[in-house]
C-alpha cells in the first residue's frame, strides 16, 4: 500500500516538473528533438548513398516498358503498353554526383518520416491530458502509413503516367525529347514527397475536429471551395498536363469525404459523451 502510494507521489511530481518546464527549457528540448530528426535523415542519408544501383534502379523505373505499372496496364487492360522513351542528359560537370547527393537526401527524409513522426509525438506527449493520450494511440503509425501510401502512390501511378505523357508530347518539329537529369529527379520527388504530405489530410482533420475548430458541417458547406482548392493544389504539384493533375485531384477527393466521415464520426461520440454525462 505504502509503495503504492509512493509511486503515484513520484509520478504526480514528473508530472508538476513536466509542467513547470520554463519556455526556454521547452525550447531546448524542441532543439533536441530537431536534432535527432536531421541526425536520422543524415543516417539514413548516407546508407542509401553506399547503395548507388539500387537508387538508380528505383528512380528511373517509371520511365521503362517493364516497369509494374505499364505491365499490369498492358497485360491486363491491353493499353500503355508503349512507353516513351527519352534520353538523359546532363549539363555541367559534377551534376551526376550533385543529383545523387540530392537524391539520397530526399530519400534520406522519406523513409525518416516515421521516426521524425515519433519524434514530434514525443515532444507534444507531455502536454496532453490522459484522455487526449489515449485518443492519440497509434497516431505516429496511421501518420506513416498514409504517408507511405502518397509516397507509393505518386510512385506507382501518378509518376509513370506523367512522365509517358510529357516525354511523348511534342510542339513543332521535335523527334524526341531529351531530359536533362536534375529536371527528371525533381519531377520524380515532386510526384511523391508531396502527395505523401497531402495524404494527411485525414489525420489533420481528425486532429481538428478533436479540439472542435473543424465540424463536418463546415465541410459540408464548403465542399465546393474544397474541391476548388484541390484542383489548385493538384495543378501546383503536379506537372502542366491534365491526366497528371486528375491522377492527383481525384484520391484527394476521396481523402476530403473521408476526413468528412471522420469528423462527423468524432462529433457523435463526442455528442454522446454528453448526453450519458
Amino acid at each position: 500500500m505504502l509503495k503504492n502510494l509512493g509511486n503515484k507521489k513520484e509520478v504526480v511530481a514528473a508530472d508538476a516538473e513536466e509542467k513547470e518546464m520554463s519556455f526556454l527549457e521547452h525550447l531546448e528540448e524542441l532543439r533536441w528533438h530537431i536534432f535527432r530528426s536531421v541526425l536520422a535523415i543524415l543516417v539514413i542519408s548516407i546508407v542509401i548513398f553506399l547503395f548507388k544501383d539500387l537508387v538508380v534502379s528505383i528512380m528511373f523505373a517509371p520511365r521503362y516498358n517493364d516497369f509494374v505499372t505499364h505491365k499490369f496496364l498492358c497485360d491486363n487492360l491491353g493499353v500503355h503498353c508503349d512507353v516513351n522513351q527519352f534520353k538523359m542528359l546532363t549539363s555541367a560537370v559534377g551534376e551526376e554526383f550533385i543529383t545523387h547527393l540530392t537524391t539520397t537526401l530526399w530519400l534520406g527524409l522519406m523513409f525518416s518520416i516515421p521516426y521524425i513522426f515519433w519524434e514530434i509525438w514525443r515532444f507534444i506527449k507531455p502536454g496532453l491530458y490522459d484522455a487526449e493520450r489515449k485518443a492519440a494511440r497509434g497516431m505516429v503509425a496511421v501518420c506513416s502509413l498514409l504517408f507511405f501510401l502518397g509516397i507509393f502512390f505518386g510512385y506507382f501511378i501518378i509518376a509513370p503516367f506523367a512522365f509517358n505523357f510529357l516525354a511523348g508530347y511534342t510542339f513543332g518539329e521535335t523527334n524526341e525529347s531529351t531530359v536533362m537529369l536534375g529536371s527528371y529527379i525533381g519531377y520524380l520527388v515532386m510526384l511523391t514527397i508531396p502527395v505523401g504530405v497531402i495524404f494527411e489530410l485525414p489525420v489533420m482533420c481528425y486532429v481538428l475536429g478533436k479540439i472542435g475548430v473543424l465540424t463536418s458541417s463546415f465541410m459540408k458547406n464548403y465542399r465546393r471551395h474544397a474541391i476548388v482548392i484541390i484542383f489548385i493544389i493538384g495543378a501546383v504539384i503536379s506537372p502542366p498536363d491534365l491526366p497528371s493533375q486528375l491522377l492527383i485531384a481525384i484520391p484527394l477527393l476521396l481523402l476530403y469525404e473521408l476526413s468528412i466521415s471522420i469528423v462527423k464520426r468524432i462529433e457523435k461520440k463526442s455528442a454522446k459523451k454528453l448526453a450519458e454525462g
